[in-house]
């Protein structure tokens, strides 16, 4: 078993359901983390391994890509999905800083915030409240350009894997 073939199969075909489940669920994660403080603290460190899960599939895809990339005819289909694809470690990168950064204040909160066994935390500043709507404001920003990238990059994929590869009439027994 290499990086490029996996029992036989192109291994790319393989790693892109990586980011394809996991740039939407990291995206998700950073939104959520980034309008509910308490929800930050409950995935704890589980953010920001998510999205460097996420930032790390996004190269091995995009390898195994190039690999298939140079052992199928190249066409316009091929050749805008390749485009594509070479632009989602940027968005990946995004939704990873923001987890990091989302994760470690809000872990620098919670230290500060209240002894334990209160119930309550302090109200917060006004400076935390413009950082946390400024982060809200990037996170949904970032993840929604994650989200789409990621879908144009899956559809652009399967219309060049696609296309006349198939028949739109039944052939031999169909039931």
């Amino acid at each position: 078993m290499s990086l490029n073939v996996v029992n036989g199969l192109p291994a790319h075909v393989l790693i892109v359901h990586f980011v394809v489940v996991l740039v939407p669920l990291s995206a998700l994660a950073v939104v959520v983390g980034a309008m509910w403080p308490t929800a930050a603290r409950r995935m704890g460190m589980v953010l920001p391994l998510l999205a460097l899960v996420t930032l790390a599939s996004v190269p091995l895809a995009t390898q195994a890509g190039e690999w298939l990339e140079k052992r199928v005819d190249s066409n316009a289909l091929v050749r805008r999905h390749t485009e594509l694809g070479d632009g989602m470690l940027p968005w990946a990168a995004g939704l990873f800083v923001l987890a990091t950064v989302i994760w470690w204040t809000n872990r620098r909160t919670a230290a500060a915030g209240t002894a334990p066994g209160e119930r309550t935390r302090p109200a917060p500043s006004r400076s935390a409240l413009v950082v946390r709507i400024v982060a809200a404001a990037l996170a949904i920003g970032v993840a929604s350009g994650a989200v789409v990238d990621v879908y144009r990059i899956g559809d652009s994929g399967a219309k060049a894997a696609w296309h006349d590869g198939f028949s739109k009439t039944p052939t031999g027994d169909a039931d």
